[in-house]
């Protein structure tokens, strides 16, 4: 009997891990798709950037390299660009092989497995949810800043503060709206959303370049060289 048991045990097993890196097979008509094919190279390209340049270049970069790194930053963004780059080159490659899919679902079902392909899905779903509501949370700030805290302030004079560890100091009205003009964009269409992504992309990489430009023009080349006081101070701290 405990033979028998271990060898239904072992066909079980192996029954569900086949079942869990099963992959999907291509089917001959790959490229027939019922969708329309409306987006131009320009504005997936403007897609991927604007994917890859979010709200944390704003958010961190000032504080990073004010009060960590320094100018060290600059090899943080050379490695994140590697990154981007090694990312851009698989789903390029993963689209050349699979062009009526652009997911990242489909991309694993077909190359390594079923469950797995479950997992990513759900985790770009996690992710998109994050990502939005980072965004959005990011944004509002700053325009709270612009008014020198008067919205939230007035916020929590109406409704009191909240869980400051668990949840935020108080509930942020201005980015549930951020996050509903989201949902209202992408319900007007995939080129509706794709030209208002393309403007949004121009824009914040006009934004960077105007902050280059303007950052070699006020550089101090003093910041970039370290003098002996400075590194017996770390050396001290150390």
């Amino acid at each position: 009997m405990p033979g028998s048991r271990k060898k239904i045990l072992k066909h079980v097993m192996s029954d569900i891990c086949s079942k869990m890196n099963r992959t999907k097979q291509l089917p001959a008509n790959v490229m027939e798709t019922p969708l329309n094919r409306c987006l131009n190279t320009i504005d997936i390209t403007l897609l991927g950037v604007g994917h890859m340049v979010g709200a944390g270049i704003y958010v961190l970069t000032g504080a990073v390299a004010r009060d960590i790194a320094g100018p060290g930053i600059i090899l943080s963004f050379l490695l994140a660009g590697l990154a981007c780059l090694l990312s851009a080159l698989c789903y390029a490659e993963f689209g050349t092989r699979v062009p009526k899919a652009g997911s990242a679902y489909v991309y694993t079902y077909i190359s390594i497995g079923e469950f797995w392909a479950f997992v990513i899905g759900w985790n770009i779903l996690l992710e998109h949810m994050i990502g939005a509501a980072s965004v959005a949370r990011a944004w509002s700030g700053y325009v709270d800043s612009l008014f020198n805290y008067a919205i939230s302030n007035t916020t929590v004079a109406l409704t009191g503060e909240m869980h400051k560890d668990l949840l935020g100091r108080y509930p942020d009205f201005l980015a549930f709206t951020v996050c509903l003009v989201y949902a209202l964009l992408l319900s007007i269409g995939v080129k509706g959303s794709a030209i208002v992504n393309s403007v949004l992309t121009v824009v914040n990489l006009a934004v960077m370049g105007i902050v280059i430009v303007v950052g070699f023009y006020y550089a101090d080349e003093s910041n970039w060289t370290a003098v002996k006081e400075d590194l017996c101070l770390m050396g001290s701290v150390a």
